[in-house]
């Protein structure tokens, strides 16, 4: 009867092993970019509004953090079984999204909505950002999903105070300073995307930390020279994150292209907006390869992570450009 048993079970193994394996592609599938032009319209259609400064930016925040727990298997990096748990490049790119939309929830905490420095803080957007902190690795007690869809309801009711004509505390103000302290954040988290990325062959680097100022210092002592690479086996997870933050901040770009219009337009700063917008496009082209792959400088193999960083670096330089046109009187 044991031996029955067994052989049995061996089917239903086979059975289990290959549903896990069709529920990690249809989980894993990656997410394609979006017109978010047509996708605010739709919305303010929707709940019958007229459009409104920073509208564009809500709904696409909105969005970014409804993919996150809504998607096909819903939000990945918290799973405590299979094959969630045996799936990395779905939840690197997660956690790529998330990070990008704290960012900005925290901008529009601290900046967007407030008029100076002296003003208050929205309430709605103060709980929002609060509940996008919860580590995404919490499944319980609270979980991460229902701490991101408090967050997602709060911003809904920001918006709808955003757009409602008899509401005056929701404010969202389109100032050139505004734009270019955010954009401020997003070169660093490109620098920074561009530098891990470009850290899947090693480089042997000089320490810059404290060049250009001769009285700077820091806390501890480092070497000249430091060698600075990424472990074979996290060289997806560190592409799939990357390609992640990539996506949002793509998206929020178009939302602000948007809510911005008038400012850009004053500077003359469209073209330069659209630029960066194609060039992020360029991260999320398809991926032919079953894998990632790693070859070294002009060797034989491609090397992924070198072509996104490429289009990283270029999207970085002209917005550094684009934050410096408007911050010109």
């Amino acid at each position: 009867m044991l031996t029955a048993l067994k052989k049995s079970a061996i089917p239903l193994l086979i059975i289990i092993i290959f549903i896990s394996w069709l529920l990690s592609i249809w989980w894993g599938w990656m997410p394609s970019s979006y017109n978010v032009k047509s996708r605010v319209q739709e919305t303010a259609q929707a709940e019958n509004v007229e459009l409104v400064p920073g509208y564009a930016t809500v709904t696409t925040l909105i969005d970014m953090a409804e993919w996150l727990v809504d998607k096909p298997g819903g939000l990945l990096s918290n799973d405590v079984i299979p094959p969630g748990l045996l799936m990395d490049n779905m939840p690197a790119f997660e956690y790529g999204v998330l990070e990008q939309v704290r960012d900005l929830a925290l901008v529009m905490r601290l900046d967007f909505s407030r008029s100076q420095s002296q003003s208050t803080g929205d309430k709605d957007l103060e709980t929002a950002q609060n509940k996008m902190n919860i580590s995404h690795k919490n499944w319980v007690l609270p979980s991460a999903e229902s701490e991101y869809k408090d967050a997602i309801k709060a911003f809904a009711r920001y918006r709808t105070r955003l757009s409602a004509e008899d509401e005056t505390e929701a404010q969202f103000y389109t100032r050139a300073d505004n734009l270019s302290d955010w954009l401020r954040e997003i070169e660093k988290r490109l620098g920074s995307i561009s530098q891990n990325l470009s850290a899947s062959v090693g480089n042997d680097i000089f320490d810059t930390n404290l060049a250009g100022d001769t009285t700077a210092k820091q806390s501890t002592r480092t070497s000249e020279e430091l060698k600075i690479q990424t472990s074979w086996f996290k060289i997806d997870d560190v592409f799939y994150e990357s390609r992640g933050s990539t996506w949002a901040i793509l998206h929020f770009l178009k939302a602000v292209q948007i809510d911005f219009a008038d400012v850009l337009e004053k500077k003359n700063a469209t073209v330069s907006l659209k630029q960066i917008i194609r060039d992020l496009e360029g991260t999320q082209q398809a991926v032919w390869s079953p894998m990632v792959l790693n070859g070294s400088g002009f060797g034989f193999l491609a090397n992924h992570s070198l072509v996104m960083a490429n289009y990283v670096s270029r999207a970085n330089a002209a917005l550094i450009d684009l934050r410096r046109l408007l911050e010109q009187g």
